[in-house]
């Protein structure tokens, strides 16, 4: 829909709520995750300083992300909490690690019936990691994935004696370079830290709240086993106790209006397309005209008329090219609209072994952009 109406859906949200509403969505298309990083935070600071005033009375934020950088939610909320008496989430659909942490910093979280949460365990990626030989990129390292080995030897292979468990870590550090290991444990250190920091804002300091604080923790970083467990509302209000608004103070009009604005971003971040680079190259390679048949001796009925077809990859030229302008993140909000893109250009400069065309990815221009709501 135009910009127009979507700033009309925001306020009516807003009307709902008696809130001020601000989104931030990152790109969910398959081949083409964004994650959340540092410099949406400066972002949304140019948002909050167009606020009526300060500090309004509940601010809530629309969230849709995969996650990202672990410093993001702690940043993010430290900055909410300077201009709003109450910092809320809103989630239409996926909120994941760091986007979970965010909701984990927020005085009430609400969920629509699509929505999910997950784990907070992150995946670490460095210059120490094993590289895949098939795509040459780091591979990333679950910090449950290193836990889960070590638990698996001695719980299930029954590995107790001393030796023979510090050749087990010894058979690991030879896979796992030892620096990319300790580097897993502070980044696990880091999460739970700042999940305590980010519950802590909005929980009393007591014994009480510091038990179930810690409950949450352990539960939401070790407890769930898979990084990729989805959380539903019902498991995050009853089972991990956050304070997630229950599904029936929920009016359907404002879970219709979450939709409604999600979808409306997913079109504009093409999420439920794949990105297909090679689909581009191959729409601009020029097309050759179909080999002649001779006709035959006797009279047949006149066939359609022949189609060019593509050239097979091996026949692509070098120099073919396409150019792609992708739009990576959004925040936006009543008063602005901020969008992340990215311009990029793919050049066919040769045939790999197998026939494949070999290309160059040029970044030609990135970064955000803002324009004032009309």
């Amino acid at each position: 829909m135009p910009l127009k109406k979507r700033i009309a859906l925001i306020k009516q949200i807003e009307k709902q709520r008696d809130s001020t509403v601000i989104c931030y969505l990152t790109s969910l298309r398959p081949n083409l995750v964004a994650q959340m990083s540092d410099d949406a935070v400066r972002v949304f600071f140019d948002h909050l300083l167009l606020l009526p005033r300060r500090p309004v009375k509940k601010l809530d934020i629309f969230l849709c992300s995969n996650g990202g950088s672990g410093t993001v939610p702690w940043r993010l909320i430290s900055l909410f909490r300077e201009y709003a008496d109450r910092v809320c989430v809103l989630i239409p659909f996926r909120a994941y690690s760091a986007a979970t942490l965010l909701a984990l910093g927020a005085d009430e979280i609400v969920m629509h019936t699509f929505a999910e949460m997950g784990p907070i365990d992150p995946t670490v990626t460095n210059e120490f990691n094993p590289i895949d030989p098939q795509t040459h990129r780091y591979l990333g390292i679950s910090v449950e994935d290193v836990k889960a080995y070590i638990s698996f030897m001695k719980s299930t292979v029954g590995i107790h004696h001393e030796d023979e468990l510090v050749k087990t870590v010894e058979i690991l550090a030879n896979k796992v370079h030892p620096l990319a290991l300790g580097n897993v444990e502070r980044f696990i250190s880091q999460s739970r830290m700042i999940a305590r920091k980010l519950l802590m804002t909005h929980m009393d300091d007591d014994e009480t709240s510091k038990h179930k604080v810690d409950e949450i923790i352990e539960t939401m970083a070790s407890k769930l086993y898979f990084h990729g467990h989805p959380i539903n509302r019902r498991e995050a209000l009853e089972e991990l106790k956050l304070k997630v608004l229950p599904p029936d103070k929920i009016p359907k009009s404002l879970e219709k209006a979450m939709w409604q604005l999600y979808t409306d971003f997913e079109e504009e971040l093409q999420n439920q397309k794949p990105f297909d680079p090679m689909a581009d190259i191959f729409r601009a390679v020029p097309t050759a005209p179909a080999p002649q048949v001779p006709a035959p001796e006797a009279p047949a009925p006149q066939a359609a008329p022949q189609q060019p077809v593509a050239l097979p990859a091996q026949f692509i030229p070098p120099g073919i090219s396409a150019n792609m302008d992708l739009t990576l993140a959004i925040i936006e909000s009543a008063r602005l609209s901020s969008r992340f893109h990215q311009q990029k250009r793919l050049v066919v400069v040769g045939v790999g072994q197998m026939g494949e065309p070999l290309l160059r990815d040029e970044t030609l221009d990135q970064g955000w952009s803002s324009t004032p709501a009309p």
